[in-house]
Parts: structure tokens; sequence; C-alpha cells
């Protein structure tokens, strides 16, 4: 018999805790009531996020195309600087080539200075080559018309047979590098 009391007693418990628990349940206030949403403000609220937003990604565009330029800023200095890295060593090689020509323009008689002149005319040859594959070039000035940008006029001379401005003598050679003047011609012009 006890334990019939026991299981009585245990059921007894548990049903009066589900007793408990829906009175508990039916003695809860209920809200029945609509919830008041203020919808001008949310309205208000949704706007002002979707400004941010918008500012938020002009901010970021305009951060892109910055960056953008500032890579293609890089890239054409970069290209600039391989371009004409080279110019100072061309700068200081350039008299050593009007010595070369110079000694060229002599001229003899004598066996030994034969040899000399063609060794000389080699070596001549070989940098004139090797100075143009770095880009350096002459500044043509045969008939051409004085240009204050390739040209330094030294002398002016009277030629009626030819226009005014136009170069009559290169009194120096004048050389560039691609675009830019590394020196420029010395030349007698017609006035």
């Amino acid at each position: 018999m006890t334990e019939e009391k026991k299981e009585q007693s245990a059921d007894q418990t548990i049903q009066d805790q589900q007793n408990a628990e829906e009175q508990n349940i039916s003695q809860a206030p209920v809200d029945e009531e609509p919830i008041d949403v203020d919808e001008d403000g949310l309205e208000k609220k949704v706007a002002e996020l979707e400004q941010a937003a918008e500012a938020s990604e002009e901010k970021y565009l305009r951060l892109y195309a910055e960056f953008e330029n500032y890579k293609k800023r890089t890239r054409a200095e970069l290209d600039t600087e391989r371009t004409y890295r080279s110019q100072s060593v061309l700068r200081d090689i350039i008299p050593a080539l009007d010595n070369i020509e110079r000694a060229l323009s002599q001229s003899g008689e004598d066996p030994a200075f034969q040899s000399l002149y063609k060794g000389l005319q080699m070596i001549h040859e070989n940098l004139v080559s090797a100075l143009k594959e770095h880009g350096l070039e002459e500044i043509q000035t045969q008939d051409q018309v004085f240009d204050p940008n390739l040209h330094q006029a030294v002398l002016q001379d009277k030629d009626d047979s030819k226009d005014t401005g136009v170069i009559l003598e290169e009194l120096q050679k004048g050389y560039k590098l691609k675009e830019r003047v590394l020196r420029p011609s010395m030349v007698k012009v017609n006035e």
C-alpha cells in the first residue's frame, strides 16, 4: 500500500502543478490594444539611413576614383622614369661623341693615320648605333626653319636665296632623347 500511496501522492502533485500553471496563464494580463507606431518617425529614420547610405556610396566612389587616378599617375611617372633614365649618362657621352667626330674630320695620307682613322670610324659607328638604340636622336638642322625649342641661334647671316628664319649652318650638333631635348643645336640663322 505504501507504493500506491506514493503513486497517488505523485499523481496528485503533478495535477496540482498543472492546475497552478493554468491559473497563472489565465490570470496573466492580455494586451489586446494595438501597438502605437510612429510612422512619421520611422519614415524619417528610413530617409536618414538612405541618405547616409548614399553619402557613404558617394564617398566610396570618390575614393575609388582618386585611387584609380593615383595608380594611373604613378604608372605614367614610372613609364617616364624608364624612358628617360639614361638621360644623364647620354648627356655625359655627347661631348665624347663630339670629340670623336672632330677627330674624324681630320685628314692625312700617312698609313698609320689611315689605320687609326678606320678604327676610330668603326668606334664612332658602334657608339652612334648604341646611342640610337637607347633613344638618342640627332636634331635635324639642314634647311630647317629655326625652332627655339630645338635650336640655339648663335649667329645670323643674310642669304637672299633662302627664306628668313631658315638655318644656314650647324655649328654644333644637338641631340634629343625621345621628345626631350638634351642639347639644342647651335646654328647660324638667315636674317
